[in-house]
C-alpha cells in the first residue's frame, strides 16, 4: 500500500512538472497542440501546459547580431575586392519564425551573403570606400525583403566591415592619392607667389614715386645681405648718378633732336658751286698775277652722266 501511494505521488509530480512552463521575459512561447499551432502566444511568466498533448517552443525576441563570412566578388568597375560585414535582426512574428522557415538563423546568413555579393557587383569601388552609408541602406533593403514578410524576421542594420583590396590596387590608389597631394602643394604655391608679386608691384609703384624710398629699400637690402659674413656685397651705380648724367648730356643726343642732313647730290653740288666761291673770295687778290685769265680760272667740272647702256 505504501508503495503504491509512492508511486502516486511520483507521478504527480512528474505530471506537474512536464505541465509547468517558464517564458523568459526576452521570450516568446508557442504552444503546439496535438501538433496543431494555437494562436495565441504566451508571453514572460509561469505557464500550464497539458502533458502528453501540449508542446511548448520558446522563440527568442532579442536582436540577435550575426556576421557574415567575407565574400569575394568584382566590382561594377572590374576590381576583385574581399567585403565582409554583419548583420542585427530580430523576429516581430513568432509563429512565422518558427513555421515559414525551418531555420530562420541559418536562413538569414544565406541571404544575407548572397545579398552582399549581389551589392559587391552593382557598386564600384569608390562607393564601397567612401559611400557605405548609402551601401548598408541597400543592402538592408535588399535583406528585408525576402525574410521580414514570408519568415518574420525584420533586418534592423546592416554594416559592412572591412573591404579587402589587392596589393597592386593598393599601391595605385597610393599613387594617386600621393599625385592629388602634390597638384594641391602646387597649386598653393602658385596661388601664394601671385598674391606675392601683386603686393610686390603695389609696393614697387609706391616706392617709385618717391627716390628716398627706393635708397631706404637699398639700403635696408644691403644690410640683410651684410648678415652673412660668407657673401661678397657688390654695391652698384647709385640711381642718382645716372639720373646727373642725364640730365647733363647735351641735346644732341637727347631723343627728338634734329638728325643731320643728308648729303646733297652732286648736280645740287655743282650748282652752288659759283655761289660759294663768291662767298669765299678774298678782296684784294683778283689783281695779283696768276688771279685773272682764263688759265687762272678754276676748271669747270662737269657732272657725270650716267649710262645705262654701260652700266
Amino acid at each position: 500500500m505504501f508503495a503504491l501511494v509512492l508511486l502516486l505521488a511520483i507521478f504527480v509530480l512528474i505530471v506537474l512538472a512536464r505541465s509547468i512552463r517558464v517564458v523568459q521575459q526576452f521570450e516568446t512561447g508557442i504552444v503546439f497542440r496535438l501538433g496543431r499551432i494555437q494562436s495565441n502566444v504566451r508571453g514572460p511568466g509561469v505557464h500550464l501546459v497539458a502533458p502528453m498533448i501540449d508542446r511548448m517552443q520558446k522563440v527568442n525576441m532579442q536582436i540577435v547580431t550575426m556576421g557574415i563570412p567575407a565574400q569575394e566578388g568584382i566590382t561594377k568597375d572590374n576590381v576583385s575586392v574581399r567585403v565582409d560585414a554583419v548583420v542585427y535582426f530580430r523576429v516581430i512574428d513568432p509563429i512565422k519564425a518558427v513555421v515559414n522557415v525551418q531555420n530562420y538563423l541559418f536562413a538569414v546568413s544565406q541571404v544575407a551573403q548572397t545579398s552582399l555579393r549581389s551589392v559587391i557587383g552593382q557598386s564600384e569601388l569608390d562607393q564601397l570606400l567612401s559611400d557605405r552609408d548609402a551601401l548598408n541602406a541597400r543592402l538592408k533593403n535588399v535583406i528585408d525583403e525576402p525574410t521580414e514578410g514570408p519568415w518574420g524576421v525584420r533586418i534592423e542594420r546592416v554594416e559592412i566591415k572591412d573591404v579587402a583590396l589587392p596589393e597592386g590596387m593598393k599601391r595605385s590608389m597610393s599613387r594617386q592619392a600621393e599625385a592629388e597631394r602634390e597638384r594641391r602643394a602646387r597649386i598653393i604655391t602658385a596661388d601664394g607667389e601671385f598674391q606675392a608679386s601683386k603686393r610686390l608691384a603695389a609696393a614697387a609703384k609706391e616706392m617709385s614715386s618717391d627716390p628716398a624710398a627706393l635708397q631706404l629699400r637699398l639700403l635696408q637690402t644691403v644690410v640683410e645681405v651684410a648678415a652673412e659674413k660668407n657673401s661678397t656685397l657688390v654695391m652698384p651705380l647709385p640711381v642718382e648718378m645716372l639720373r646727373f648724367f642725364d640730365r647733363m648730356a647735351p641735346d644732341a643726343a637727347k631723343p627728338g633732336a634734329a638728325s643731320p642732313e643728308e648729303p646733297e647730290s652732286v648736280e645740287e653740288v655743282m650748282d652752288e658751286l659759283p655761289a660759294i666761291e663768291s662767298q669765299t673770295a678774298v678782296p684784294g687778290l683778283s689783281g695779283l698775277p696768276g688771279t685773272t685769265g682764263e688759265a687762272d680760272r678754276a676748271p669747270t667740272v662737269q657732272s657725270p652722266v650716267w649710262d645705262r647702256d654701260t652700266h
